[in-house]
């Protein structure tokens, strides 16, 4: 993945960032944090003037992380993922708390479990979700592995908030999973 660091926020996104940091300060719990962010996400979507066009920008190699809004508290971060045409993830679960959204395009993703098996684990496919511009999904660990891909023929771009910050982390991604997959 390829990272961008924070650039002056559109008015729409310093909206929805003041809209996101509401939500954060009420110390919910984190499946209920993701629920109401989702709600706020949701209209912003397919917005022209969500992002800039830099923040738009995809790389040729890999998928690129935009970072748009890191709060100063760590509490919650804002990022956009500019997926290619056949770009993916590796399999894997997160930090904390995460709703995404998609702002353009349409992604895929298979989630899993992890089974345990005989002197090893494995992971097994539970489901598979393609998700197209202006649907938000949401999760809170344990329970969120998963891989995403673009599965289309252009560009996507989605909006990610995670409960923590990913400015200082680097990436959202708590584990990545090399086990057999069932």
């Amino acid at each position: 993945m390829t990272t961008t660091t924070p650039a002056p926020p559109t008015t729409r996104m310093a909206a929805l960032v003041s809209e996101i940091r509401m939500v954060v300060d009420r110390g919910l719990a984190p499946d209920l944090t993701a629920y109401l962010v989702g709600e706020r996400l949701a209209p912003h979507l397919g917005a022209p003037d969500l992002l800039t066009p830099a923040q738009s920008e995809g790389s040729p190699d890999r998928y690129r992380q935009h970072i748009l809004h890191a709060e100063s508290d760590g509490s919650f971060s804002v990022v956009a993922l500019v997926w290619l045409p056949g770009q993916e993830t590796c399999i894997h679960d997160h930090v904390s708390w995460c709703v995404a959204g998609v702002h353009q395009g349409e992604e895929s993703e298979r989630r899993y479990r992890l089974a345990p098996g005989a002197g090893t684990a494995r992971l097994v496919a539970t489901e598979d979700v393609v998700s197209g511009q202006g649907e938000v999904c949401g999760f809170a660990p344990p329970g969120d592995i998963h891989k995403v891909r673009n599965s289309c023929s252009a560009k996507a771009i989605s909006l990610h908030v995670y409960g923590a910050d990913v400015s200082r982390l680097g990436t959202s991604i708590r584990r990545s999973y090399t086990l057999p997959v069932d």
